[in-house]
């Protein structure tokens, strides 16, 4: 089984910047396609962002694009999110999936997941 442990969450003020880490395990982590997605107390699973194998396509929801950035280190097995200019709307529990192929909605019911990392910003 493939294991995910993020990282990096905590509480920060609006404006301010996060980086989530998403550490993998496994022989074969650089074959998967990988994603951040986040859960808010109340509401569903949504899609943030995600990478595929190489690194080289990147795709994220239009309330992230241009504050959030991901990236991976196949070396290192560690997929990263950097938030910049955060907002009280950012403010859930960040998930790092991991699959044959790349999803870019929140309903998955393939692939593997991580625990979650608590992200809260204030106002």
């Amino acid at each position: 089984q493939v294991q995910l442990v993020e990282s990096g969450g905590g509480l920060v003020q609006a404006g301010g910047s996060l980086r989530l880490s998403c550490a993998a395990s496994g022989r074969t982590f650089s074959s998967y396609a990988m994603g951040w997605f986040r859960q808010a107390p109340g509401k569903e699973r949504e899609f943030v962002a995600a990478i595929n194998w190489s690194g080289g396509s990147t795709y994220y929801a239009y309330y992230v694009k241009g504050r959030f950035t991901i990236s991976r280190d196949n070396a290192k097995n560690t997929v990263y999110l950097q938030m910049n200019s955060l907002k009280p709307e950012d403010t859930a529990v960040y998930y790092c999936h991991a699959d044959e192929v790349l999803h870019t909605r929140g309903v998955i019911t393939t692939g593997y997941w991580g625990q979650g990392t608590q992200v809260t910003v204030s106002s």
